[in-house]
């Protein structure tokens, strides 16, 4: 299993990886292999602001429907719209093609709040 060293995690298994003031976010290739195949992701609108800990949205895999949460206070900036018609992206490529949310951090200092990946990996006993 992959932990990216690059990336920040949350307790939630959400990962983030931050460019200046924006950042993406996905879930973990933990979180995927837990949920099964995906078949259907629920994000909000482009514009949206959203609060630290909030759910942003739901992922819907064959089994179960598992909510998303935001790992930082932001403003979504784009939606990876590959997922509309491939969600599977985020089983296959959970860190690169299958990110969910581009967002504008609104506080930095949020990130440093997060898991690194050796934290992450120590969460979920890897």
């Amino acid at each position: 299993m992959e932990f990216p060293a690059e990336l920040k995690y949350t307790k939630d298994h959400e990962w983030i990886r931050v460019e200046g003031n924006q950042a993406y976010i996905g879930i973990t290739e933990f979180a995927q292999r837990e949920l099964g195949d995906i078949v259907y992701i629920d994000i909000p609108s482009v514009g949206t602001e959203v609060g630290k800990d909030d759910v942003f949205g739901t992922v819907e895999a064959v089994k179960t429907v598992s909510d998303l949460f935001m790992p930082v206070t932001g403003t979504v900036e784009e939606i990876n719209s590959l997922l509309e018609s491939q969600p599977e992206l985020v089983n296959t490529d959970p860190y690169g093609d299958g990110w969910m949310v581009k967002i504008t951090l609104q506080n930095a200092d949020d990130v440093n709040t997060l898991l690194s990946a050796e934290d992450y990996q120590s969460v979920i006993g890897a």
